[in-house]
């Protein structure tokens, strides 16, 4: 995906605090859906009532909105 869909990089680093230097961390849209996780899976009282796949699917449609917010598209 493109830096536009991604957000790029949540933590930038530069190369030399990696030992791989192509790492740049994760993306701000992963940032973004690992949250929405968070909240998602916190509000379920027996996890087991939830289909992880469903969660991570609605975890990133909430990414997806924050970046399309946050890319100023109405």
């Amino acid at each position: 995906m493109n830096t536009k869909l991604t957000g790029g990089p949540a933590f930038p680093v530069t190369s030399d605090n990696y030992a791989n230097p192509d790492s740049t961390g994760m993306t701000l849209r992963d940032y973004f859906a690992a949250k929405a996780m968070h909240g998602i899976v916190s509000t379920v009282p027996h996890l087991k009532t939830i289909n992880p796949d469903d969660a991570a699917i609605e975890a990133y449609e909430y990414a997806d909105a924050m970046m399309k917010e946050r890319n100023g598209n109405p």
